[in-house]
């Protein structure tokens, strides 16, 4: 099994979105017994709530449910637990980085770098912003995981 894990901030808004997204497809293709997917938050701000209702309501016009995730902080075991981990913007990767356990073994990297978006680098948090920018956070991410289940295909082939 490969597990993807994305990361944000509260784990309430980008890396839910993220996880549900890539979900709903891995499912679509059939790809569930040989893919699994994740998301937690570098801080513990939102430890056990539901995605924010913006986050839901975006995902659900697009057939993605999410409402069901809750959020959890990351931990050091998951740079063992986990083939791969998505920060969604550069500040979560360097938290990322700075908390890598020495016997890591996740390749832990950007999303929309990871994935090769040469437009965007980095998914922009939606929290303090209106329902369009929950919108084309969700665009961003679909976006990205297209070229993501390319990737994964590869792997788990």
């Amino acid at each position: 099994m490969y597990k993807v894990l994305f990361v944000c901030t509260g784990n309430i808004c980008r890396s839910p979105t993220a996880e549900g997204v890539l979900r709903h497809r891995v499912e679509a293709l059939g790809l569930a017994d040989k893919i699994a997917v994740d998301s937690a938050g570098t801080h513990a701000y939102h430890v056990g709530e539901a995605p924010d209702q913006r986050s839901v309501v975006a995902a659900k016009k697009r057939g993605i449910l999410i409402d069901g995730l809750r959020a959890r902080k990351i931990a050091p075991g998951d740079f063992t637990e986990f083939n791969l981990i998505l920060a969604l913007d550069f500040e979560h990767l360097t938290h990322l980085r700075r908390m890598e356990p020495k016997d890591a073994t996740a390749c832990t990297d950007l999303f929309l770098e990871y994935v090769g978006n040469t437009r965007e680098k980095e998914v922009p948090d939606p929290y303090y912003s209106d329902t369009q920018h929950f919108e084309y956070v969700l665009d961003l991410i679909e976006s990205g995981v297209e070229p993501l289940v390319e990737k994964l295909k590869m792997e788990v082939s």
